[in-house]
């Protein structure tokens, strides 16, 4: 079944690097076999290691039964160490077959908004961006802030960003739910201990080929914006509010300077959505097996709690803790990631196996 599957991509492989020797004169069709073919690169590469293995293996067998018996250890001795190398390579070829996530290596727009707690919650929504900027900044991805709505005292009612780097929504989409912070407020004047809540929402980026959304589904309405705090209010109607009418979305976007930034901003997060509500259909459709839930990030989850008097960050899905909450402020997540990551993975690959 490995082998089968292994052929089939080397095949596609090499149809590949022939379309692309054939149309080499059509810059953009070659750009996207090459997209497609760098991608398959290391497939194909453990596949012609593992075949290799096997090979020498068959070779290797017939030595190991030579009646000469320095020969026969020596090619024992081989013969372990390539049945090790094909165990370990079978590993790797199974977890680089597994489905992906289609939206895995796009960018991420993330939602951030105070929940219960009043101004805590508010400051703890500030302390969340400032937190994924410090990881987007540690793999080297750009930030981009698309919308916000500040308490003014320094914290959020909502903030809307957009991370961008390959690979970013693979790893920010373990962050949708509800995170929980227990800590003294700044304003508490008695040190009691406070619970707030803020919540997270991890949307893909996607573009026109990925969702279209026809003119006649919106309904467009324009106002002036304000700026920070609801000050240094513009004279000019910048500010944009696109209500999707068949599903009843409405995103409003009034950071950027002109109306059309602003447009094209809130349409971007209304794709988003649509493609996120697509992508929750497909998945509902699909056997349980093949559901792969871990890191669903359903949104009345509460995912992460965030202890400061104790220092401690515990993650309820996976039943992990960071005892140095300052670094995991700081952007320090891969602890948590890691682990989102791998146990989704070993789900998607028990299903694969289950159906084989």
């Amino acid at each position: 079944m490995l082998l089968e599957s292994l052929s089939a991509v080397e095949q596609h492989y090499q149809e590949l690097e022939k379309q692309i020797a054939e149309n080499y004169e059509d810059y953009q069709l070659v750009a996207e076999l090459s997209k497609e073919k760098s991608d398959l690169e290391e497939v194909v590469t453990r596949s012609r290691q593992y075949r290799s293995a096997l090979e020498e293996i068959s070779e290797v067998e017939e030595l190991a039964n030579s009646e000469d018996e320095a020969i026969a250890q020596i090619a024992s001795d081989e013969l372990s160490r390539l049945q090790k190398l094909v165990e370990k390579l079978e590993g790797e070829l199974k977890s680089l077959l597994v489905p992906k996530d289609p939206r895995d290596k796009k960018n991420v727009i993330i939602e951030i908004r105070a929940g219960t707690g009043g101004d805590e919650a508010g400051l703890f929504a500030a302390d969340l961006f400032r937190m994924y900027t410090h990881y987007a900044d540690n793999h080297n991805w750009a930030v981009e802030i698309i919308s916000q709505n500040d308490t003014g005292i320094g914290g959020y009612k909502e903030i809307i960003f957009l991370v961008k780097g390959r690979g970013a929504y693979s790893r920010f989409k373990f962050e949708s739910g509800v995170h929980r912070v227990q800590r003294i407020p700044s304003t508490e004047s008695s040190g009691r201990i406070h619970t707030s809540t803020v919540t997270v929402a991890v949307l893909a980026e996607v573009e026109d080929v990925d969702i279209q959304v026809p003119d006649s589904d919106l309904k467009i309405d324009v106002y002036k914006s304000a700026g920070a705090g609801g000050q240094n209010v513009q004279k000019n109607s910048t500010a944009i509010r696109i209500t999707h009418l068949p599903t009843g979305i409405v995103v409003a976007c009034q950071d950027e300077r002109s109306q059309l930034q602003n447009k094209l901003r809130a349409m971007s997060i209304l794709r988003a959505k649509l493609y996120e509500i697509e992508e929750q259909k497909r998945q509902a459709a699909e056997t349980a097996s093949r559901r792969a839930q871990v890191g669903s990030g359903e949104r009345a989850e509460k995912i992460r709690t965030y202890n400061y008097p104790q220092s401690r960050v515990t993650d309820h899905r996976i039943n992990i803790s960071s005892h140095n909450l300052q670094a995991v402020m700081e952007g320090d997540l891969d602890v948590f990631i890691d682990e989102m990551s791998m146990r989704e993975e070993s789900e998607r690959l028990a299903a694969i196996e289950a159906e084989e």
